[in-house]
């Protein structure tokens, strides 16, 4: 069953509850996503370190409820 693009979204916010996060449905068939994810919580961290912590926040629904994520994330860039 496709995953709601709402529920990704409330569930990395639970997860990382300062993130800014857009959500597209790549495909339109609620199966392919991409996710941009910026938080100031990712600052020092690598960008492996980062996609982790985007996919603890989905509690293991990638790869089962959730068929493929595109996943780009970053801090806050500074003005």
């Amino acid at each position: 069953m496709p995953m709601d693009p709402a529920e990704i979204t409330r569930l990395i916010k639970e997860g990382i509850p300062d993130a800014d996060v857009r959500i597209e449905d790549l495909r339109g068939d609620g199966d392919h996503y991409a996710a941009y994810v910026v938080s100031a919580s990712f600052a020092g961290k690598s960008r492996v370190q980062q996609h982790q912590m985007v996919y603890q926040a989905l509690q293991g629904r990638m790869g089962t409820e959730l068929h493929a994520l595109a996943l780009q994330t970053s801090p806050p860039q500074s003005a």
